[in-house]
């Protein structure tokens, strides 16, 4: 019923608080699928993901503009590619408020997406499970690998990726 990815996105999102790893799934997610649109209703999840992530390191102009970009999708497309289990009259007010919370500066602070399909969370907690992720708890500041992740993570794959495209295009 619901993309196993965006699953995982929920579970690392109202989880772990991992908003990097929110944007990977959900990028790849959406890179495989037919549409890629840039205004896919997943490009306004990932963006959600991005702007939480910069608010956490206290980059207010980046999670003011991802925000603002998410907020745009999501409010074109959620009437018409449905609600994805999440109670948009909850949604909508709680990015507002977390706007207006990011332009006036204001510490960040977790928010959940308000899911209200129970097969949805059914399978949200499943993969917290699965994953060792506790549902709905606020996010760990101390934990620096994931408020710095870009800076942190392993990046030899992308670099392999990166090095083998770069040879592709060059035989191309």
């Amino acid at each position: 019923m619901y993309p196993k990815e965006y699953i995982e996105f929920l579970a690392h999102f109202n989880g772990d608080r991992d908003y990097f790893e929110c944007h990977e799934i959900l990028e790849e997610f959406w890179k495989d699928s037919n549409e890629r649109e840039k205004d896919s209703i997943w490009v306004g999840l990932i963006l959600l993901a991005v702007s939480r992530y910069h608010h956490r390191r206290g980059n207010f102009i980046g999670a003011n503009r991802t925000l603002e970009k998410a907020i745009t999708i999501l409010s074109l497309k959620a009437g018409h590619q449905g609600n994805l289990g999440l109670d948009l009259g909850i949604l909508f007010p709680l990015l507002s408020k977390l706007l207006t919370q990011i332009q006036k500066e204001e510490r960040y602070q977790s928010i959940n997406l308000p899911v209200s399909d129970h097969i949805l969370l059914k399978a949200c907690l499943k993969k917290c499970n699965e994953l060792e992720i506790i549902w709905e708890q606020n996010s760990n500041l101390e934990d620096e690998y994931i408020v710095h992740k870009h800076k942190l993570r392993d990046r030899s794959p992308v670099i392999v990726e990166r090095m083998k495209a770069l040879k592709n295009k060059g035989s191309g």
